[in-house]
């Protein structure tokens, strides 16, 4: 039996409060085992992570780089719930980030068991990340 829009609105809202913490044992409590959570781009990051670890070292990175999360609209029925936000990075360098994130959320026995990440400035993020993250020199990186 899916879950009412006002639970599932309510599993996001937690989840972003706990996000605000920056402790990862209260963010992935918010996670199925089985999480799919899907990273728009052309960057380092960008691609799908799968599970509960994946995702928390997707996060660990975010962390990183000083990435924040303002929430400003949800919206929810019974299997979905769609968050608008501000997300922006707050290091002491050139290569920071502000923009709108819209997320599509699916919610599973009050767990989010996939996020669909949405950038209002795909280039800026990209840009952002190639400079946060940048990948070591050939041949480092393949002997990896």
């Amino acid at each position: 039996m899916a879950a009412s829009p006002e639970e599932n609105r309510k599993v996001i809202a937690d989840y972003y409060a706990a996000y605000g913490t920056g402790d990862m044992s209260r963010v992935t409590a918010f996670f199925a085992d089985d999480i799919e959570w899907h990273i728009p781009g052309h960057h380092p990051l960008a691609g799908v992570k799968r599970g509960k670890e994946e995702v928390a070292a997707f996060f660990q990175q975010l962390g990183k780089a000083g990435f924040r999360a303002e929430l400003i609209a949800l919206t929810a029925d019974e299997n979905w719930v769609i968050d608008m936000h501000r997300g922006w990075s707050g290091r002491d360098s050139v290569a920071n980030v502000d923009t709108v994130w819209v997320l599509a959320f699916r919610i599973e026995n009050g767990k989010i068991k996939e996020a669909r990440n949405f950038s209002y400035d795909q280039a800026a993020a990209d840009t952002f990340f190639w400079q946060a993250y940048p990948l070591k020199r050939l041949p480092d990186r393949l002997l990896e």
